[in-house]
This record gives structure tokens, sequence and C-alpha cells, in this order.
């Protein structure tokens, strides 16, 4: 990766949290409109390198920061729309704070990871315990 990739990617990234820290639908479709808008093209079918067929939402000859606006635009747009306008948010251990997409079932995931989770569950415990015993 380049400099100048480096330099677009790490512009592209607050502008990709404001969509997951929108506070209501129409705002983070809203957000991500604007980012499709300015990362993605218009849907065609390709076989490049006889690869089997499927569908680009980028136009041909961007650089690897383009290449990824569109993916992670484009991925974010089919997962809210797929999965809920809900399903994306920040991890809800306080020290953490990091973005995910929620695949669960019930759409009730609140943690990035099994170890955040763990982590809070067990500061919660000790919380209760000390709280008994003191």
């Amino acid at each position: 990766m380049g400099e100048a990739d480096l330099a677009e990617l790490l512009a592209f990234i607050p502008r990709w949290l404001a969509v997951v820290d929108a506070e209501t639908p129409r705002q983070r479709a809203a957000e991500l409109n604007e980012l499709l808008t300015m990362s993605s093209g218009h849907p065609r079918l390709t076989d490049h390198a006889d690869g089997g067929w499927h569908i680009h939402y980028r136009d041909d000859g961007l650089g690897l920061a383009g290449v990824v606006r569109a993916v992670v635009s484009v991925g974010t747009a089919l997962h809210l729309t797929g999965r809920g306008m809900d399903r994306l948010s920040r991890c809800a251990l306080a020290e953490c704070g990091r973005a995910y997409g929620d695949f669960t079932r019930a759409g009730r995931q609140r943690y990035c990871s099994h170890a955040c989770a763990n982590r809070d569950a067990v500061r919660r415990f000790r919380a209760r315990r000390a709280e008994r015993s003191g």
C-alpha cells in the first residue's frame, strides 16, 4: 500500500464510522448514501481472469484504497438492508468502542467479540460479589 492509499483510507474511516454512529436509520442511510456515491460504481457483471461471473460495484482501474472504499461501502449497505438498519454498532465494553456488524439471529449483539463480552461479564460478577460482601 502506498502513501496515497493510506491517506485516502485514513480519511475514509471517520466517514464510515459516522455511518456506525448514526442515531437513526434515516441518518444512517444518508451517511451511507454519501459514501456509496463517492465510493461505488454502477453494478455490472464481470468474469475477469476466468474466475467465474460475479458483480463489481466499482469502476475498473482503482487503486487499493478505492477498492477498499467500494467493498466496505457496498458491503455495509448489503448488510444493513439484508439484516436491518440497526445491525451496526459499537462495542458495549466502555474501554473498547470498536465497531461491529451484528450477524446474530436475534439481532441482540452488544459486544464486538467474545473476549469483550467475557471481560464485561467478569467485571459485573466481581462488582456484584463486592457489593454483597461489602
